[in-house]
């Protein structure tokens, strides 16, 4: 039974595994650390202990329910950004697998503490997949054992969730995934373009239509080949990174995409990597496993399986949830992205004058920001894997019609010239000084073709929609 339990043909997946879900763990702790505090700390927009205050441990698990302090959370994140490099750098996985067992439990307690108490800044589905990954990998063992088979087939069903689930929501959500226009749109108006969207939106529209029809293969067929035999599910696996890797050249989607060419390779056989690269080593010989590494993996494996009943069924719901989580520790969650799509691209722009009145003579000057479109002339930049949680939310304010609470405190931070807040923009044209207004306007944006480039220079073309927020002061102007 042991022998069946081993699995000497994964320890590429195991390598890949492991130090792939650390180094993402690395980056997420590393945007906590830089952003946990201005977004949600006790001076954030959205303060955690007002969260405590109102919800339940049941709810909202999480370590600081016993004591939340801007210094307790940069330990948190740190120490998760140094454990996460150690298993990077495969230290933990030298010794017996306790070790690497206890390190990626420790980074799943960590992060899932922030994650529930993060609110809406915490709410996009790579948050629940990176803390069900980091517990699953958990239990993959260490160098002086086989990987457990029972595991590996287990993180082949979270991909399998992550793409026929994201799939069959395109299907179920909007027409434009079953009319092969989605994409049509989606370059120009995803939530954070990089510096190759604009070209790739300006691509012919029946290349368009080969991406959806490419997109609804890898997510609605593929996925079951992930549990076929040797070469097939590496072959499966390599679709999966291929298309992936597309994600990757074309738009800035924080770690999913990366973190689903990671978990892809949980389907990677080493004598199927080998037969293409010789440079990787065959399957060897497998290693012992101890006894009670196996009654814990087995046991957790049957948790795991029971727990997968709620997405299971969520996969055939005529209303399917899209990135839920069906109990509080996040584990086996439903997933998925882009149920519907946005047709047109409008950005909120926020402006501050120092005029004493903000009326027709008043001049005002534009908050530039790190990833979101502002500045028609400014080329977007890559910072996937890395996340803007702030970029990121201000996507969305179009999508709701009106300012949320988070907006709110966010313009009376820039009034006050709060300087961790400032820190989160790319450009603070008061230099660090209070203005006495600010507001928020709409503009409608869209990609120049190249001959509007060639022209102006610009990458987007903007016109004013409305005003968002009338101008607000501190001081009763």
């Amino acid at each position: 039974m042991i022998e069946w339990f081993a699995a000497g043909d994964y320890e590429l997946a195991r390598q890949a595994l492991q130090r792939g879900i650390a180094a993402i763990f690395l980056v997420a702790f590393l945007s906590t650390a830089n952003q946990f505090r201005p977004l949600l700390g006790e001076h954030g927009l959205l303060p955690v202990r007002d969260f405590i205050a109102r919800t339940s441990w049941r709810r909202a698990p999480s370590l600081f329910r016993w004591h939340y302090s801007d210094r307790m959370l940069q330990a948190v994140a740190w120490t998760g950004i140094l454990l996460s490099a150690s298993l990077v750098a495969g230290l933990p996985q030298l010794g017996p697998p306790w070790l690497p067992l206890a390190a990626f439990l420790l980074l799943w307690a960590g992060y899932l503490s922030i994650v529930t108490i993060g609110q809406t800044f915490y709410s996009f589905g790579w948050e629940s997949l990176l803390c069900e990954a980091g517990f699953v990998v958990a239990f993959l063992g260490s160098d002086q054992t086989a990987p457990p088979i029972a595991i590996i087939v287990f993180l082949r069903w979270l991909v399998f969730r992550l793409e026929f689930g994201a799939g069959l929501i395109k299907l179920r959500g909007d027409a434009a995934w079953r009319n092969l226009t989605a994409l049509y749109y989606h370059h120009e108006t995803q939530p954070m373009p990089n510096p190759f969207s604009r070209w790739v939106h300006l691509l012919p529209r029946w290349f368009h239509r080969g991406e959806v029809l490419g997109n609804h293969f890898a997510q609605l067929v593929v996925p079951f080949f992930l549990f076929a035999p040797q070469p097939f599910a590496s072959v499966a696996a390599a679709i999966v990174i291929l298309t992936q890797l597309w994600l990757v050249f074309s738009g800035n989607f924080a770690w999913l995409n990366v973190i689903t060419i990671v978990l892809a390779f949980s389907a990677v056989g080493n004598d199927a990597a080998h037969a293409v690269i010789p440079a990787i080593a065959a399957a060897g010989t497998s290693a012992g496993t101890p006894l009670w590494f196996l009654v814990v993996v087995l046991a957790v494996t049957a948790a795991l399986a029971v727990l997968s009943y709620w997405p299971l069924r969520n996969l055939f719901a005529r209303r399917q949830l899209m990135n839920a989580s069906f109990n509080p520790l996040h584990l086996v969650n439903a997933y998925g992205a882009f149920g519907s799509m946005t047709r047109e691209r409008y950005e909120v722009i926020v402006e501050g004058t120092d005029a004493v009145q903000p009326d027709d003579s008043a001049v005002w000057l534009e908050y530039g920001f790190k990833g979101k479109p502002g500045d028609p002339r400014r080329v977007p930049r890559q910072f996937a894997p890395y996340h803007l949680r702030l970029d990121w939310l201000m996507w969305f304010l179009p999508l709701g019609g009106r300012p949320e609470r988070w907006f709110m405190a966010f313009l009376v931070r820039l009034l006050e010239a709060d300087r961790p807040t400032l820190r989160m923009l790319r450009v603070d044209p008061f230099a660090g000084e209070r203005p006495r207004w600010v507001r928020a306007r709409m503009f409608h944006y869209r990609f120049t073709t190249h001959e509007e480039k060639r022209a102006t220079g610009a990458v987007w073309v903007r016109e004013p929609a409305w005003e968002f927020v009338p101008p607000v002061s501190l001081r009763g102007d």
